[in-house]
């Protein structure tokens, strides 16, 4: 498994695409690495973690040092690797877990029928498909 740090996303969901590119723009230091739900990395990374396909349905998954995060704290995790002023959105940390968790479920379980899905997964962002592995 690779050093750096990894989200591993749906890469169908425009949502969810939208936040990877999001990143590449956000982020301090270009170290982050993706990989989609349905590809052999992002499998592997999941079930390394203990979570299976279904799992991966419903959360992002971001792993770094070692440690995984998912659902809301992915989400105020992958914020840390983010330029000011996006990185201060971290205080939404300080909201407890349960209701973070609620709002994340509530739009996970509505992204396709609120933001639409890909038919087959878009490239990557030009000049970025290094850092997107399969």
């Amino acid at each position: 498994m690779s050093t750096h740090p990894l989200i591993v996303f749906d890469g169908h969901c425009v949502l969810c695409h939208g936040f990877a590119r999001a990143v590449l723009r956000w982020e301090r230091a270009p170290v982050i690495q993706f990989a989609t739900t349905a590809s052999e990395a992002g499998r592997t990374a999941a079930a390394a973690y203990g979570l299976s396909v279904e799992d991966l349905d419903r959360t992002y998954l971001f792993v770094e040092d070692g440690q995984a995060w998912t659902r809301s704290d992915a989400w105020i995790a992958i914020l840390g690797h983010a330029r000011a002023p996006i990185r201060w959105l971290r205080v939404l940390r300080v909201v407890p877990r349960p209701v973070r968790d609620t709002v994340y479920d509530l739009v996970a379980r509505n992204r396709y029928r609120w933001f639409g899905s890909y038919d087959v997964c878009p490239l990557p962002p030009p000049g970025m498909a290094h850092r997107f592995i399969g």
